[in-house]
Formats: C-alpha cells, structure tokens, sequence
C-alpha cells in the first residue's frame, strides 16, 4: 500500500494502480472519452488529464499509475482549460444537429460541452467530407460525427473478437472504416451493436424501425402484435429514471396496448418452447450420436460469427430458431389461424435487446410460406422514444398481463436475458427427458455471474454432460479453437453475443456501467427464485401447444415452423 494525496486530501492505495482507478474508487469524478474499463488504457483521448506536483506537464490518469508521495490536482485551472481546449477543438468539426441528433441529451461530447463551459466555437477548421453508411440493416454509420476515440475499434476487435472496423488514413486524414472503406453490409460485421454502446456521440446508431411501427399502429386495418424480449422488462424502467434492475413487466404491457397494439405476447413463453426444442435436439444427439458439442442459436450475431470465422461448425448449431422468430411464425401460422386473422394483415413487432436482432428478422430463412416471421424489431432504447413521444410514462401506468396463449411463461424462459440461462434451462428440462424426473436443485450456481466463460460437468442420470456458457465473442473464439485442437469434453455451449447476456445487449439503455449491468442480473435470478413454475416442460400454454398442434418436440410441423438453417458467408478481407 501506498499513500498519495488528491486535491490535499491523503488516500492510500496499492502501489502500480493507475491513477483514474484511484480517483474512480474515491469518488472523484475525472471525465474520459477513450477510456474503457478493463482494457488497457490508450491515453488517447487527454481528457482525464491531472496535475501532479513535480512533473511539468499533465499526465493522462487512465495510462499513468500512483506512486508512494504524489501530490495530484485533479481540477486545477491548467487541467480543466485543457480539457476545455480539447472539447473545443473536438466541436470545430463536429456537425451542429444536436436537435436532429439521436444522441441529443444522451452523448458525452455534449455533456463535456455544457460541463466545461463552451459557449461559442473558438476554432473553425474545414470540416471532412464524409458520407453516412446505411447499408447494415441493422446499424448507422455517420463519419461526421465521429471524434475518433477509437472505442468502437477496441470492443471490436478485443472484446468481439471480429475486427469489422479500425482506424485507416494517416494524420489529419485518419478516420474509422471498414475494409476497403466498403459497407457495413459487406464486412465481417456481426451487427451486435456493442460499437453502438461504447460510442460517445452519434456517430454510430441502430437503424430505427420506429417510423414503420408508427405506421402500422396508426392503420386501423392493420393488427399489431407485439413481443418483449426476456431481458426488456428489467431494463425499459432506466430510460424512465427508474432503479436498475425493477421489473417493469406490467408496465410495459400496459404502454403496449396504450400505444395500440392489438396484442401483447411475452418472447419468455417462446424461450420455454426453444428450449423444448433445443433441449430434446440435444438429447437426440447424444443417444444417436449426432454432432457434438451442440451449440446455442438464439443470439443472431452469435450465428453470423460463426457463418464467417468458423464456417465449419455451422454443424454445431442447434437448428432451432430463436425465441424471437419461433414466436413470430407461431403468431402468423398458428395464432392468426385459431383467431380468425388473416396473416397478412398482422405486422408482427418485437422489442429486443439487440440490434442484430433486425439482422436476424430480415434474414430469409427466417420465413415460413413466404411470410417473414418478424415484420419490425425495435431496441429498448427505440420503445422508449416511442412511448415517450406518445406522452406515456411507466411511472404512471397500473401493471397488466400479456395476452393468451403466448403470455405465460415459466422463469426458465426468464433466464435468457442473461449470460448461462439459456444453459440453465436447458439442463433442467434436459433433466427431465432423459431421466423422466425433475432436478432435486434447479439453480446451476456455476453458470452464473458475469465472468466471460463458465464451465461445468453435469451429472444427468447415467451420463456426465459438459456444458459451457460463453459470452463475449473473443470468448467464444478460446473456445472454438479448443475445438478445432481436438477438445472433446464438451457436448452443449451457450454463447451470448453480448458480455453478460441481452441484458448488456446493443440496443439497451446506453450503459455499461458494471453496477448496472449486476443489478439487471440479480433481478432475473430472483424473477426465477420467486416463481411458482420453473421448468420450461411446465409451461401449460406450451405443453398444449404441442398437444393440439405441433405434435412433439422436433416433429415434422415443428421443423417446419421453429427450425432453419445457415449457410457460410464470404466477407472482404
């Protein structure tokens, strides 16, 4: 331990922590704009500059670490006009469409803007040209707004693992793109929005789908239902200045039907019938002995990840749809029958976590007798604008239920919003096909937390089943090599995109502040400890289905319905 003293007050600390840490543990806010936790620091942007007596300039705290006796100023006047200096020079180029921006009140430069005082613009270089790359159908790139802290390029390339965009040009003319400067459409994107979550302005956006909705809410000849994600009603409650992690499950349903929908579905009952699937595809591998490890197919960016690096394990893949789409060909094919709606009148809406969600939904395998399954894909942050540009808030609407059938869910489908529930649903419902009774303990403490791999030998009967639950595509490509080296203990992964799980997905609320993110867990596994049903075998809405429709897991009209296919991909390189 050492002793330093910050703006005269004493503090002690270990020996080689970097200075912002310190300030951060503390309590002393220094602003940033590179900075991402748990990476190594790249000092690029200088905005966490401070003061330390004896050395004569300042000193980026995110790259320099404490030593025993320095005197740090962490707001003297030289740190705070350079910091002024830097947002000025950032805003000379930088388009004046705060107004029109999607960011407007949610970007950091603006933040930094009004926090230090910019009132005018002192510098006026030419500004680039630039064009806006909207050829992803699920994200937005605008250069213009982009003030190169190189975020999006880091979570990318380490935290990903997919390397679809980085700094090309020299000096004045660096910018970030693509290969060959081509489109977002064309690279080896995976479209998980996490580029979106890390950027401090506009600059990077999901592609809004608010207006077709708007549409179709407003046509009184059209019927729109709509989905929540697992993970949606304990995020939605931040963008209306709620505590991380409430529940707002009734609430949403309630904004739902006020902004028109004509019904309200829960995407947490499809979760209970993937599983059902997935599950029973997993035994059937292992007693026929199929192809081995089994992988997840839910997280969209997920599959194309695999499409492009690993295209030999696109037979790993599970077959099933994801819950979003399962639910989606069920309300076109099955519910729009026994309720006497003709399909093609039904815009059918879900609200994700995830950006590549719209990827996924404007896939076209995702379609059954030419009918796509989902018809528009909204972000949480997307719902919220919405809702709000309908003068609604959640804080003011009483709680209500989802509409049958596709209502009821058990807390198993719950657990896909975070990373390992997948997993842990799976192995319940697993439990029970292949030894025809439930598990003495149904919480599968392993697989819990937010650590980016977590593994565990399950005791099934007879058998010893291997299962792992990634997050995090760097994380998953450890794994997938260990594969490909030969490893064969393994017969079921759940991978997640997103670090943690949807509930740290592209198109939630604009955070990935770890308290955060901890909290939204905490609350599904207690959604899951309270419930009355936690197995998704239980379910008696699915149970039923299956009874008067699709006969059993993995039968003919559920293949027909619930699964797909993939294909490998060529991108540029």
């Amino acid at each position: 331990m050492i002793e330093i003293e910050v703006n005269k007050r004493k503090i002690r600390t270990r020996s080689g922590q970097m200075i912002l840490d310190v300030l951060k543990a503390e309590g002393i806010r220094v602003p940033t704009l590179c900075h991402l936790s748990g990476l190594f620091p790249s000092g690029a942007c200088r905005m966490c500059v401070v003061e330390i007596e004896g050395i004569p300039g300042l000193v980026p705290s995110c790259a320099y670490p404490a030593q025993d006796g320095m005197k740090i100023s962490t707001h003297s006047p030289r740190a705070i006009r350079a910091r002024k200096t830097i947002v000025e020079l950032l805003l000379s180029g930088h388009p004046d469409d705060c107004l029109y921006c999607v960011r407007n009140k949610a970007c950091e430069l603006q933040d930094l803007a009004e926090e230090l005082g910019v009132r005018q613009r002192r510098f006026s270089p030419k500004k680039a040209e630039s064009r806006v790359d909207s050829s992803s159908p699920a994200m937005v790139r605008d250069p213009a707004k982009c003030i190169l802290c190189g975020k999006c390029v880091r979570v990318c390339e380490e935290i990903q693992g997919v390397g679809a965009i980085d700094f090309i040009g020299r000096g004045s003319a660096a910018r970030i793109g693509t290969a060959f400067d081509e489109g977002l459409n064309v690279s080896s994107c995976i479209n998980c929005g996490q580029c979106i979550a890390v950027c401090p302005t506009g600059a990077l956006r999901e592609k809004s789908a608010v207006k077709e909705v708007m549409d179709a809410l407003s046509d009184p000849e059209t019927v729109v239902v709509m989905q929540h994600a697992p993970s949606i009603s304990i995020t939605l409650g931040e963008e209306f200045n709620m505590k991380p992690g409430k529940d707002v499950q009734g609430q949403l349903n309630a904004a739902m039907r006020r902004l028109g929908a004509d019904r309200v579905f829960d995407t947490s009952f499809s979760a209970d019938l993937t599983i059902m699937e997935e599950a029973s595809e997993l035994v059937h591998r292992i007693r026929t002995g199929g192809r081995l490890p089994l992988m997840t197919s839910c997280s969209p960016g997920w599959i194309k990840f695999v499409e492009t690096f690993y295209p030999e394990m696109i037979g790993n893949l599970s077959t099933c749809k994801s819950p979003q789409q399962m639910l989606g060909a069920l309300i076109k094919h099955l519910y729009a029958r026994q309720s006497g709606l003709d399909p093609e009148k039904i815009f059918s809406v879900s609200v994700m976590p995830c950006t590549a969600k719209k990827f996924e939904a404007d896939r076209p395998e995702m379609a059954a007798d030419g009918l796509p399954d989902i018809d528009a894909v909204l972000t949480t942050r997307e719902l919220a604008r919405i809702i709000r540009m309908r003068g609604l808030d959640l804080n003011d609407l009483a709680p209500e239920g989802a509409d049958a059938p596709f209502g009821e869910r058990s807390s198993a489908g719950k657990l896909f919003g975070v990373s390992g529930g997948v997993m842990e649903a799976a192995v319940r419902s697993a439990h029970m096909l292949l030894t025809g009774r439930e598990m003495d303990e149904p919480e599968l403490q392993v697989l819990r937390g937010l650590d980016g791999i977590k593994e565990a030998h399950v005791r099934i009967g007879d058998l010893e089943i291997g299962v792992a639950a990634v997050s995090g595509l760097a994380n998953a490509r450890l794994i997938l090599d260990q594969i490909r080296q030969g490893r064969d203990d393994l017969h079921f992964i759940e991978v997640m995109t997103c670090p943690g799980g949807c509930i740290a997905g592209g198109g939630q609320p604009l955070t990935l502040e770890p308290d955060r993110i901890r909290s939204r867990m905490k609350r599904l596994y207690q959604i899951d400890r309270d419930a009355s049903i936690r197995f998704s075998h239980r379910n008696p809405h699915v149970e039923r289905i299956y009874e008067t429709w699709l006969d059993h897991p993995l039968s003919k009209k559920s293949h027909h319905l619930l699964h797909t296919h993939y294909e490998p991909r060529e991108v540029l390189k």
